[in-house]
């Protein structure tokens, strides 16, 4: 007996040694591939003594741009490292439907339902470092059907009246940042913190660290009464019509079409997307045919392109708000910078929180009142290091941010968003957008 427990002890040290050497491989490999990032988004230069203050500002003006811009050259950015997720999938609700065409997947019977290995041990031991799970949040999906109607058959929200407050006034018109301040102030349909939703930021860490710094997921609670605001709703319906795998390519239903046309009639109601069609009438970029804006805005958001050597691979509208996978080399989360898509598919378990980047500025800890966060998370398994996102913020909101930043703006657009100071990244691709994203200044 004695001979046997001394048996079991050596394997076990045996064991811990080897993954230890293990763990230090990986993250030395993480580091290397990762530690570019640290400034970018933290403003941190310790690892920078060696380098001269040339070199450290040209890297800070160029990180982001390693991120995503090539992306349109390449179809892919950043060399996170991939990594199984330790969160256990969850179904809530519904799973997707797989249509005739096999474009869209049953995640729950494929490779992208990834669960955890070992969850649970036949003596009832627990894993020491299994992450704890929160009750699942419950998503109320029954009416979406109804958007797929043809535009003609379906019901829209009333007209938001117009006032003084839709027409720019010539001090925005000269300055893009009073415009999109402007915005944030329109945004009437922006969600309060603590009343409608709250978030658990958890700890900070930076960017090529590998630690989980969050105990749980970053949504606590949505309130119900965000379903049933419409333009949340209808945009909530879109983000299930794309195939995430980069390179597959796309093919849209005529249902999927009327979500798309009755998606942009709904917001094309709302103060925001007022005041985008006036300004943008101003400049003379569109008509004051309102229907020329929502063909304008069906074309630049839901248009497909080819992205990762695939035609018809892409939009603006899934890259930016639903995310992808980029497939070349290790695979990769490329996009993904909507809130809605995060809370929808953390409810579903396959989106594991990781914890917030530090901010650049010390002592700038957001909390769960901040609506403008950098964030690191797996998606299904896969490591993204980090995405810069607005909460609470309403999808009209956002369309119209980015599609301003895109007709009146450059690739850089240091703007003003209510309290917070922003970067406004904003990559071209041909004449469409081939990525867009706030970057907090702060």
């Amino acid at each position: 007996m004695e001979g046997l427990i001394k048996g079991l002890i050596d394997v076990a040290l045996g064991g811990r040694h080897e993954d230890q050497n293990q763990d230090s491989d990986q993250h030395s490999r993480d580091e290397r591939s990762r530690s570019t990032w640290a400034e970018v988004v933290s403003g941190d230069q310790d690892g920078d003594e060696g380098r001269g203050s040339e070199d450290r500002q040209g890297y800070r003006r160029s990180s982001w741009n390693e991120e995503e811009k090539s992306e349109n050259e390449h179809g892919g950015w950043g060399i996170p490292e991939s990594r199984p997720s330790r969160r256990p999938q969850v179904a809530v609700d519904q799973e997707y439907e797989t249509h005739e065409d096999g474009r869209r997947q049953n995640y729950d019977q494929n490779s992208w339902n990834r669960k955890e290995d070992n969850q649970e041990n036949n003596d009832n031991w627990e894993t020491v470092d299994r992450k704890h799970q929160r009750q699942p949040h419950k998503v109320q999906m029954d009416h979406w059907h109804g958007y797929k109607r043809p535009p003609s058959e379906q019901e829209y929200s009333n007209e938001v009246e117009i006032g003084y407050g839709i027409e720019p006034t010539e001090e925005e018109l000269s300055d893009l940042s009073q415009a999109c301040n402007k915005l944030w102030e329109l945004d009437l349909n922006r969600l309060i913190p603590g009343k409608d939703y709250q978030i658990d930021c958890g700890e900070g860490k930076k960017v090529y660290q590998k630690e989980d710094m969050a105990q749980g997921c970053l949504f606590s609670w949505l309130s119900e009464d965000v379903f049933r605001k419409p333009t949340y709703s209808r945009f909530w319906s879109l983000l299930d019509n794309y195939n995430p795998k980069g390179g597959c390519k796309e093919v849209v239903t005529s249902e999927e079409r009327q979500e798309q046309v009755a998606f942009i009639e709904e917001i094309s109601r709302t103060a925001a997307i007022k005041y985008l069609h006036k300004y943008l009438s101003s400049k003379g970029i569109v008509s004051g045919d309102r229907q020329e804006l929502k063909s304008v805005m069906m074309r630049l958001w839901f248009d497909l392109y080819g992205r990762g050597g695939t035609s018809s691979s892409s939009s603006a509208f899934e890259h930016v708000f639903v995310g992808e996978i980029k497939q070349r080399g290790e695979e990769e989360v490329s996009g993904f910078h909507n809130w809605l898509q995060f809370y929808l598919e953390e409810a579903k378990g396959r989106v594991d929180y990781q914890g917030y980047i530090f901010p650049r500025r010390r002592g700038e800890i957001p909390d769960s009142e901040t609506q403008l966060l950098n964030i690191q998370f797996e998606w299904n398994g896969i490591l993204k290091s980090v995405s810069s996102t607005l909460v609470g913020v309403s999808p009209e909101f956002e369309v119209a941010l980015y599609t301003l930043c895109y007709f009146v703006g450059r690739e850089d657009n240091h703007v003003q968003l209510g309290p917070y100071t922003v970067n406004i990244k904003c990559y071209r691709f041909g004449d469409r957008i081939g990525s867009v994203f706030p970057i907090s200044e702060c």
